[in-house]
This record gives C-alpha cells, sequence and structure tokens, in this order.
C-alpha cells in the first residue's frame, strides 16, 4: 500500500501530508489530521468529541484499537438526569430529533485518544503535529460546498449562544467557499501542544469546561476529567472474503453484517441492491455528525480514526472556540443505566483488511445509522466487485431504515421496484447527499474519499 491519506476536508488532507513528507509515522501524520478535522471540520467534529481508531503495524503485521469515545459524567456529584433542549432539524425530507445544551456533554475522549497514539507510535515532536492546525486557526480555513449544505441543516444549533459570531458573522450564514474563522481554537491548540494532551483534562481546556459546566448547568465534574483514560484493546475479527477482517463490535454490528453479506461479484444490478438491503435491514442508531480519516506510512503502518461531536451542544468554551459534544443527548447510545464513569458505546467501526500477504484495505466512515451501509456498501465495491476505491466510493447508495429504502439518484430502477413490490416505502433522493455517509479509504488499488463530505485523498510525496 502507497503511503497518504485519505481525509473528509482537503485541510485535513493536507495535514497529514505534511507529516508524512516530514518523516512522520502513520500515528503522526493521524493525530496531526484529527487536529486539522477539529479545526476544518466544526460541523462533523471537534475537541471535545469522542472517537475510535485502530492502528496497524506494518512491520509485525499487528492490529489493536484505540477507544477513546466519551465517557458518562457525574463522578464526585449526586446524579441528576440531563435537563436538555429538544430540538426538530431537517435532515434531507425527514425530521430528527435532537437533544442539546450542556447538561448534553459527556466526558470528552479525543485528546485522550491523541496523546496515547502519538506515545505509542509517533516519531515527531508533539508540538510539530498542531503547526498544521494552527495554521487554519490564524488563518481560517475555506467551507467546501458538502460542509457548507450541513451548516444550512444544523444552523438551529450551530448557530445558538457563542456559534452564531462563527458560523452566521454578521447575521449571514456561511456559504460555500467562505472562511471559517475560530480564532480561539488557536489559543486553544496552544495550550494542548504546551501542556500535552492532560490540559484538556486539568489544564486550560479542562478548566474552561469545568467552569462552563458549574455556570450552565453541565454535568461534566472534575472527578471525571481526572479519572478519564483511553484504552488499547483487541479488534473484534472475522473472516470475509477469504481475508481477516479487524474492526469494532458492539453498535456498529459490522462483524453480524459482514456474516450476512452475499457475494455480489456478477450479481446484475437490481440483485445487488435488494441483497444489500436485505444485508443492512434492522439498523437502528443515533443521527450523529461524524468523520473519519485514513493514513498509511511507508513503512507500511496505518491508522484509521474515527471522530464526533455528536450533534454538539450549541455550547462553545469562552474564548477558545471549542464546541462541546451532545453525547447525552444522542438517546440511542444510552443502552442500560447511566453509571458515571462508564464508557458510551458507538457505531463507529474503524476497520482493516488484511489478507496473506498483509493489509489490503484500510477504511472507515462517517454517517451514524448510515456509517455501517456506507463502509461495508464500498469495502465490498473494492474487494468484492473489483472496484478501484474512488469508484466504490463515489457509485450511488442504498439504505434502509424501517419500511423505507433510501436510494441516491443512479441506484437501479428494477431493483427498487422489486423492494417496493415487497411493500418498502422508496425514498428517491435528488442527490448525493451526505446522509449517505462519508467513506475514506486506503487500498492497494488506490485510495479514495467521499464527495458526500467534500473529502480529499493525497499520495505523500516521494523522496527525491
Amino acid at each position: 500500500m502507497k503511503s497518504g491519506i485519505a481525509a473528509g476536508h482537503p485541510a485535513t488532507a493536507e495535514a497529514g501530508v505534511e507529516i508524512l513528507a516530514d518523516g512522520g509515522s502513520a500515528a503522526d501524520a493521524a493525530v496531526a489530521a484529527v487536529l486539522a478535522s477539529c479545526v476544518a471540520e466544526t460541523v462533523m467534529t471537534g475537541l471535545l468529541g469522542g472517537g475510535h481508531a485502530v492502528y496497524y503495524d506494518g512491520s509485525t503485521g499487528y492490529a489493536r484499537n484505540l477507544d477513546c469515545f466519551c465517557a458518562v459524567p457525574g463522578l464526585g456529584a449526586e446524579w441528576h438526569d440531563p435537563q436538555l433542549v429538544h430540538l426538530e432539524v431537517p435532515f434531507g425530507a425527514e425530521l430528527v430529533h435532537y437533544a442539546v445544551g450542556p447538561a448534553s456533554c459527556a466526558v470528552p475522549g479525543v485528546p485522550a485518544g491523541l496523546g496515547m497514539l502519538w506515545e505509542a507510535h509517533g516519531l515527531l515532536p508533539w508540538a510539530r503535529l498542531f503547526e498544521p492546525a494552527l495554521r487554519l486557526a490564524r488563518d481560517g480555513v475555506p467551507m467546501p460546498s458538502a460542509h457548507a449544505a450541513c451548516l444550512r441543516m444544523l444552523e438551529p444549533v450551530m448557530t445558538m449562544r457563542e456559534g452564531s459570531r462563527i458560523y452566521a458573522p454578521g447575521g449571514t450564514l456561511l456559504r460555500d467557499g467562505e472562511l471559517l474563522r475560530q480564532p480561539g481554537l488557536a489559543v486553544a491548540l496552544e495550550s494542548l501542544a504546551a501542556e500535552g494532551a492532560d490540559g484538556a483534562y486539568s489544564g486550560t481546556i479542562g478548566d474552561a469546561l469545568l467552569e462552563l459546566a458549574g455556570e450552565r448547568g453541565g454535568l461534566v465534574t472534575a472527578d471525571d476529567l481526572a479519572a478519564y483514560s483511553a484504552s488499547w484493546s483487541e479488534p473484534v475479527e472475522t473472516t470475509w472474503l477469504g481475508r481477516r477482517v479487524l474492526t469494532r463490535g458492539g453498535l456498529s454490528a459490522v462483524p453480524e453484517t459482514l456474516a450476512r453479506l452475499p457475494l455480489l461479484h456478477g450479481l446484475s444490478p437490481a440483485d445487488r441492491v435488494v441483497a444489500l438491503v436485505d444485508a443492512f435491514d434492522g439498523a437502528s442508531g443515533p443521527e450523529t455528525h461524524t468523520t473519519n480519516l485514513v493514513t498509511v506510512d511507508a513503512g507500511g503502518n496505518a491508522c484509521v480514526v474515527t471522530t464526533s461531536l455528536g450533534l454538539g451542544s450549541g455550547d462553545w468554551l469562552p474564548g477558545l472556540d471549542v464546541h462541546l459534544n451532545s453525547m447525552l443527548g444522542e438517546a440511542d447510545l444510552l443502552r442500560g443505566p447511566l453509571e458515571p464513569g462508564a464508557r458510551m458505546d458507538s457505531m463507529m467501526a474503524p476497520t482493516l483488511v488484511v489478507g496473506s500477504d498483509g493489509l489490503e484495505l484500510a477504511i472507515g466512515a462517517a454517517g451514524g445509522t448510515r456509517l455501517r451501509t456506507a463502509l461495508l456498501t464500498v469495502a465490498a465495491g473494492i474487494l468484492d466487485e473489483r472496484l478501484e476505491p474512488q469508484a466504490a466510493v463515489e457509485r450511488p447508495r442504498v439504505h434502509p431504515a424501517a419500511a423505507v429504502v433510501n436510494a441516491e439518484p443512479g441506484v437501479d430502477e428494477d431493483g427498487l421496484a422489486r423492494l417496493g413490490a415487497r411493500g418498502r416505502e422508496i425514498r428517491r433522493w435528488p442527490e448525493q447527499h451526505h446522509y449517505f455517509g462519508g467513506v475514506t479509504a486506503l487500498g492497494r488499488t488506490g485510495a479514495a474519499a467521499d464527495p458526500r463530505r467534500s473529502g480529499a485523498a493525497l499520495p505523500a510525496p516521494t523522496a527525491g
């Protein structure tokens, strides 16, 4: 596999390539790219979010998962149910219900995860990895079309409180190509670069989070921040197409879905649509806003990272322009009683596919309930149907949601008619849409990033 990066924003990809060109590892590039995404992709993710990653060591073939998702707050305090603000947000043809507000913020995990990833596999100095993100924070970053469209959809929460200055300067919502300016993020990033990842828990950012929580009724406590730790674990392994698939279980449902995903190569277009819908039926979960990136270095090491704020609480740390997550407002992430300190579950599924001669595909996706559909549709396109990665990403997608089958333009009409004859309602979307997830992938036959999220895939510069 060639060295490079695929990410959800051109500026995010450029940050990773810069670090690879400077001799950084896949982990270094992933850390720098995630930091850049926390500036360039703030309609999708942020420093106070949660995430999951998978790292592959090219020299040994060993892989492990990194859990830096959010935890339930409330340690050292009397628990009370969050007092949330309920919103309805148009998501394509649907009205989606969200719950936000300061009490929706769970204990963040992204900074701890980045610190642990760098400590284990980084080569460059910690502060060097912040340089691309700091330039973006100081200079501003253009809003690509897919992000501007997402902002229009999320306007009710993104322009609450401090967000109005960031996303609607002068009272007008940012449009495609206009600069997203978040100068406070430069201060926040400078503090993390100087204080280390712990600064988000016991330093500048952590102190600001506790102060805001105290003022506005948030649930995060000093004990929560002191107790939080990212953690490594063994990936869930399954077999597919004669290869090892290393991924996450839980709400991702990727291993179970692979077990019932039939071979698609050689099927007619109509049969393929029906087979995909049958395999993906039954998904449930939150409509979170997420981003994903994949890096591979010259040594064959690979890293896939998925991060999210949920929707975002609608509160920003004053002077730091850091948006709080809204994970406690994602009801489908709360399985069982809320126990302070317990890790919340997630649908994220950073994934590696390993053949007999090594890594063949590193892939991840964003998209909440559509994440699994997008990820496995593209993976099957690359490895089963033998498409080039970018062609597999760009191909029209279909996603079942209860009685409704959602279809992008170009999905086979005979297959949709067969599903309609079964009693399914067919919702035809007028154009490609970020509803259908955002996939990034690096494989042996190329790299791919999703136009539905204005993504970019870039090779690392070659020596000489």
